[in-house]
């Protein structure tokens, strides 16, 4: 299994490519000249950054730190992904003071035991991992710029709550009619 590993890289982020209802979202590790980018679903962007902020708020891990500077520059480039992110970890040392994200590309399969009675997962040989550690300020700040990108979406119909194209969409609300 191939292991992607940072600890405190310069930069973590979350990120999209593409135009608004048809982005592809990015977890990218950039330290030195070394550029890892993989891909993942927006909803696991979203409960990726939820659950970070959650963790810290309950550890209140960054009450007396200072806040790490805001990062809104777009994806380093070449921005081509490693691998496609089936599985997401989240978990905090506390003898180091730091959060360990761990980005799983598993590729599963089921396998009797050998009583036959129930299946067993086996993780396939080409199976990747991408884990990066990060102090409390940088993952306060991985969260925000995350739940950013998740927003940064299709504005919402003020009728149905469903995400609007540049052409409009067919309302349920409006029994069916464009809007």
């Amino acid at each position: 299994m191939p292991t992607i590993e940072f600890d405190h890289p310069d930069r973590f982020v979350a990120g999209t490519v593409g135009p608004p209802g048809g982005r592809t979202f990015f977890l990218q590790a950039v330290q030195g000249r070394r550029v890892v980018s993989v891909s993942l679903e927006k909803e696991q962007v979203a409960v990726l950054a939820e659950r970070v902020n959650d963790l810290l708020d309950e550890l209140s891990a960054t009450d007396d730190l200072p806040a790490a500077a805001q990062d809104n520059d777009p994806l380093s480039t070449p921005i081509e992904d490693e691998f496609r992110v089936s599985t997401l970890s989240l978990a905090w040392e506390p003898e180091r003071q730091v959060l360990i994200i761990e980005a799983h590309d598993r590729e599963v399969e089921l396998e009797p035991t050998e009583d036959g009675q129930d299946l067993r997962e086996i993780v396939g040989p080409d199976a990747s991992l991408m884990r990066v550690m990060l102090d409390p300020a940088q993952a306060r700040e991985f969260a925000r710029r995350g739940l950013a990108s998740v927003a940064d979406g299709r504005p919402p119909c003020p009728f149905c709550g469903g995400p609007l194209d540049p052409t409009g969409h067919i309302c349920p609300r409006a029994n069916g009619y464009k809007r």
